[in-house]
């Protein structure tokens, strides 16, 4: 195993939640969960998101977790209300116990000097297809486990390397401060545009950076069919930052992979650094 592919495994071990993250994650989130149905009637609550997806890197942050209000009970009536004023009736119940922020989306718990650094947590109601999620002044449809067993299926059809691809994708990302935004965009591209048979890591960077510069001027439509795009939101501007960014990182990958196979295994190690930072080690 080359030097290169020695760091890349342990970028890949970097990048795992750990078995102590994991349980101060559970612990925390089980105590949101406990003080929301405390205090309103739920028909469910349960995890969603990229961590539920097992594609969150850490140091976590936006844990995501689903309140499903009991339509029959009395905090049904918010269905009639604005997205917007059902987070705001959660984050007053929440904040009797957290500093809580509050969106057009979510009710936002920060935990600003531990490992798992914040929560978001929608209020929402079951749906025929799925579940009603706040979204500014109205509602917007949506299925998560349509996400879950898409991104297990294809982590299935790529031999296990599927979610730790999208962590490292994710990971570069974030290491230059997320100019592609929402980063499920990221997780969805990633749907499309890796193909089996799969490649070692590095070289699917290079491939996914490429393709990505381009694809990022498509409509990326919700996987589950229901909401709006992921990019919905993005600007013609954005799109255009966010494409200079993946040639960047193109550039930068594929000068790794050359320096590598001049034989030059530290300085490409240095130079994968360039994406990941840190989380890349050098030996």
């Amino acid at each position: 195993m080359s030097r290169v592919d020695e760091a890349f495994a342990r970028l890949k071990t970097n990048l795992e939640i750990t078995t102590t993250e994991a349980n101060e994650a559970a612990k925390r989130h089980a105590l949101i969960r406990d003080h929301v149905r405390s205090r309103w009637s739920l028909s469910a609550d349960f995890l969603t998101g990229s961590y539920d997806r097992h594609t969150k890197t850490k140091k976590l942050k936006d844990v995501d977790i689903f309140v499903v209000i009991d339509p029959d009970g009395p905090q049904g009536h918010l269905s009639d209300g604005t997205g917007r004023a059902a987070v705001e009736a959660l984050a007053e119940i929440l904040r009797t116990r957290w500093a809580v922020d509050a969106d057009d989306n979510v009710a936002l718990i920060s935990y600003s000097d531990e490992e798992v650094a914040s929560y978001e947590v929608a209020p929402v109601f079951a749906s025929k297809n799925g579940y009603l999620i706040p979204n500014g002044t109205s509602w917007m449809n949506t299925d998560p486990s349509v996400h879950a067993q898409l991104v297990s299926a294809k982590n299935s059809d790529l031999k296990a390397k599927f979610v730790p691809l999208v962590k490292m994708i994710k990971a570069v990302n974030r290491q230059h401060d997320e100019p592609i935004a929402p980063s499920f965009l990221l997780e969805v591209m990633a749907l499309d545009l890796v193909q089996a048979p799969v490649a070692k890591y590095k070289e699917e960077l290079a491939f996914f950076f490429a393709a990505a510069a381009d694809a990022i001027f498509d409509p990326w439509p919700d996987p589950a069919g229901l909401g709006d795009d992921v990019d919905a939101q993005m600007t013609e501007v954005e799109r255009k930052l966010a494409a200079e960014h993946f040639r960047q990182w193109q550039l930068t990958a594929e000068n790794a992979l050359r320096l590598e196979d001049a034989g030059q295994e530290n300085a490409a190690v240095d130079e994968w650094r360039k994406l990941f930072g840190s989380r890349m080690p050098r030996s």
